[in-house]
């Protein structure tokens, strides 16, 4: 029996058992068999983790077994080599919601980390992108492409930025857009500047990207920039103002928008600590503590790069357990900073086959020492890691 065949069987043989939603049925399925399909000939050992407790989403289940098997989360043990985890905590694998992938390098570093779903808010070219696609046993990625940039922007003068794909006004957004999408950018994403794109090309851009389906990224780090942002309807606005905090008026528009924020305290931490005039760390804090007050959803991402003329450069995968402890600090509670590092960017990003241990869905686990929803830094005590159900060792 081929493999696809096997996962439809047992999926719905088994999916009212598992307590696997009807709705979410489809969706699953439709992932199981293209995860059969991009990983082909890939060797997959089936393993039941014993005595393991799992964090759900709501907190740490009693010991229980996982079984890994064929890429997913399985159904029997049987057949399988038991591993023993002596009540250490599996977590769903790790989401950094905001990087900028390079090679492959970057997802063997991701994957050493935990990091096993990366979301690229800016990679060129296209080429490179689809070569970091569907890498086997690795970090599994979407991206956006070439962002959209107004000549003259810091973006624009990054090494290798296609000068031709510069955004000069409203009339070039559809043919912006239109590019990406036949490049295969899984989201659209805006650099949103003060001076940069003008609000009606800001807002061209959003439209042309909803008609297509596409989610709009929007990158502001001022309190201006973020107003414009938010006026172009961006569904999610990534960084937070090193200016000043945000008001709690602004919080209000995030949530009666649904916007959601991916504030990158990483990368803020390091660009106020170059101590440049006006940036302060503080307003970013405060802001991420003023947006989880009023219930917006936010979300782990570390803006972490390689890019040259970037004066900071936060390190691929080790940086997300750092901003898991900055989101802590900023006021979130540890379940919620784990949420945002899995469910939540599984949910907003339109990814129905991750971000919780359920059976069915893919086998991204990091089995970790101690209980990190007692004490955040618990993340870093990785002893074991799964990339789509193969084992990747943990990073020295």
């Amino acid at each position: 029996m081929s493999t696809t065949e096997w996962t439809r069987r047992t999926f719905f043989k088994n999916a009212a058992a598992a307590g696997i939603a009807a709705a979410a049925g489809p969706a699953l399925l439709q992932a199981s068999r293209a995860a059969a399909d991009t990983q082909g000939a890939g060797t997959f050992e089936k393993i039941a983790l014993t005595n393991v407790r799992v964090f759900d989403g709501r907190g740490l289940t009693d010991p229980r077994t996982v079984v890994i098997d064929n890429g997913r989360i399985g159904f029997s043990p049987l057949g399988a080599k038991t591993i023993d985890a002596k009540g250490a905590t599996l977590l769903p694998g790790l989401i950094d919601a905001h990087v900028h992938l390079e090679d492959v390098g970057t997802l063997e570093q991701l994957t050493g980390y935990g990091v096993t779903t990366a979301l690229d808010m800016a990679c060129w070219p296209p080429s490179l992108v689809n070569s970091l696609r569907h890498r086997t046993g690795l970090t599994d990625i979407r991206s956006a492409g070439i962002p959209a940039a107004a000549p003259g922007s810091v973006e624009s003068r990054l090494p290798g930025f296609p000068q031709s794909e510069l955004v000069t006004g409203p009339d070039q957004a559809q043919r912006f857009v239109t590019a990406r999408v036949a490049e295969g950018s899984d989201y659209i994403k805006l650099i949103v500047d003060i001076p940069g794109l003008d609000q009606a090309t800001l807002d061209a851009l959003a439209a042309a990207a909803h008609a297509y389906g596409k989610l709009v990224m929007a990158h502001a780090t001022s309190s201006a920039a973020v107003d414009e942002a938010l006026l172009a309807g961006a569904d999610m606005i990534h960084h937070v103002p090193l200016d000043t905090a945000l008001t709690t008026a602004t919080a209000a528009r995030y949530l009666s928008g649904k916007r959601v924020s991916v504030p990158t305290l990483t990368m803020m931490e390091g660009f106020a600590a170059l101590g440049i005039p006006g940036l302060s760390y503080a307003a970013a804090r405060d802001s991420v503590g003023i947006l989880h007050q009023a219930g917006v959803r936010i979300l782990a991402g570390t803006d972490s790069n390689h890019k040259q003329g970037i004066p900071v450069q936060p390190a691929f995968g080790t940086s997300l357990h750092h901003e898991l402890e900055l989101l802590v600090q900023a006021g979130l509670g540890t379940v919620e900073a784990l949420r945002a590092a899995t469910i939540l960017p599984a949910q907003s990003f339109g990814l129905p086959d991750r971000g919780v241990i359920s059976t069915g869905y893919r086998a991204d686990l990091v089995l970790v020492d101690g209980d990190p929803t007692a004490d955040i830094r618990a993340t870093r005590n990785i002893q074991r890691i799964w990339a789509g159900g193969i084992e990747y060792s943990p990073a020295a």
